[in-house]
């Protein structure tokens, strides 16, 4: 019988509900520094779908459509670069995500934060990079503990 890796949140809860926590407390900052959801979950997309994390994508695929991101767009996401209808913001986000994301040996990444602050407010940019964080993390749990897709009702 083969078994399955453990289910990270289930043996040390308080970890995963403190990352919750922070999580919720971020949510509560993206409106007051003025970041669309639409935007979160179109990095937070963007994020799960280079880790390949699947458990997430179900989540915040339906969840980017619910805040208002185009079919289309989600469709082409993956070759975002080429596709000229995503706006600045969105490109700036989508660059740092990728930076923040696949951490390049030189650490260049912060190039991208550099040139998101040409596009965004420093507090965006803040703010931004903490959801980039915050998705990564949770993608690493659901993947090291085997997560299962959630399906949309």
């Amino acid at each position: 019988m083969t078994k399955k890796p453990p289910y990270l949140d289930k043996f040390y809860p308080e970890v995963y509900r403190a990352l919750g926590d922070v999580n919720k407390k971020l949510r509560m900052i993206y409106p007051d520094v003025d970041l669309p959801s639409s935007l979160l979950e179109l990095v937070s997309v963007r994020v799960s779908q280079i880790n390949g994390c699947g458990t997430c994508l179900s989540i915040h695929v339906p969840a980017a459509r619910r805040a208002g991101v185009e079919d289309y767009k989600l469709d082409a996401l993956p070759a975002w670069r080429m596709v000229t209808e995503f706006s600045e913001q969105e490109r700036a986000a989508l660059e740092l995500a990728e930076a923040l994301t696949i951490l390049p040996k030189d650490h260049e990444n912060s190039l991208a934060a550099v040139q998101a602050c040409n596009i965004f407010a420093e507090e965006q940019v803040a703010a931004l990079e903490w959801a980039i964080i915050m998705i990564n993390a949770f993608n690493r749990v659901s993947i090291a503990s085997g997560h299962p897709l959630i399906r949309s009702r």
